[in-house]
């Protein structure tokens, strides 16, 4: 198992691609903290991961208020020890909301981006002191194609949230590198999650997504764990900085 013995942290690991990922590091070895504001879907995810013999937590947590995510860290602790592994998966897209930037209403910009730049920054920042005391670890934040390509016009708000987040992996790559904590950027392209559901209900939708896809096809949660899993294990130790394409080729249109 390439995490057994590591204690990972997922942020909105109740549905989509963070409880994809949450379960794939269970098993692979890995304690599973999920971070998950819905306490509904954070009680699925650990009991699907406890019905196949994994360990996870959940902790009722919204990752953009700081007495939460100090609290989430606490309990981590309590429970397990030691963190390994934060993936920041936590995000918003308000679709129908976000707008051009001078349409955009406050409430949308501050919320887009309290969660989806914000809550990661927030979130290393308080599990970070604790992997330095252990000697190192991985964090990952997962981005978007929209944060450099514009290839969503009139989401200024998410757009501009997923491009912060390329400059805070650079940046805390570069900060604690000497520290052995590795900081990548996962960018999942247009994938089949709640957040979406909406837009691929309406008439034509999936097939011009998928159209706009060289895989020909829209990406299904699992896509992303195979590349989550090797960020977060020792294969992993000499990469940081990066940004990891799991887009189906959009990005390279």
């Amino acid at each position: 198992m390439r995490l057994q013995g590591k204690v990972a942290i997922v942020t909105g690991g109740g549905a989509g691609m963070g409880r994809a990922v949450a379960e794939g590091y269970a098993r692979e070895g890995a304690a599973v903290v999920i971070a998950e504001v819905d306490v509904q879907r954070g009680a699925e995810t650990v009991e699907a991961i406890l019905s196949f013999g994994g360990d996870a937590l959940h902790t009722a947590t919204d990752v953009s208020n700081r007495r939460d995510v100090e609290a989430m860290v606490q309990a981590t602790l309590n429970r397990f020890g030691r963190i390994d592994v934060l993936y920041n998966n936590a995000g918003v897209q308000m679709i129908g909301k976000d707008a051009r930037a001078h349409e955009l209403s406050d409430e949308v910009w501050e919320r887009t981006i309290a969660v989806n730049l914000r809550a990661p920054w927030l979130t290393s920042r308080y599990v970070i002191p604790h992997m330095l005391r252990q000697g190192g670890g991985s964090i990952i934040h997962v981005g978007s194609p929209t944060g450099w390509l514009g290839c969503a016009p009139g989401y200024t708000a998410y757009s501009a949230s997923k491009g912060g987040l390329i400059g805070l992996t650079r940046i805390m790559a570069v900060d604690y590198g000497r520290d052995n904590i590795c900081v990548n950027l996962l960018v999942p392209g247009t994938t089949e999650t709640p957040l979406i559901q909406d837009v691929l209900a309406q008439e034509g939708a999936r097939q011009r997504l998928a159209a706009a896809i060289p895989l020909g096809r829209i990406g299904a949660p699992e896509d992303v764990v195979g590349l989550a899993v090797f960020l977060a294990s020792d294969e992993a130790r000499f990469c940081t900085g990066g940004v990891f394409m799991v887009d189906g080729g959009m990005s390279a249109i």
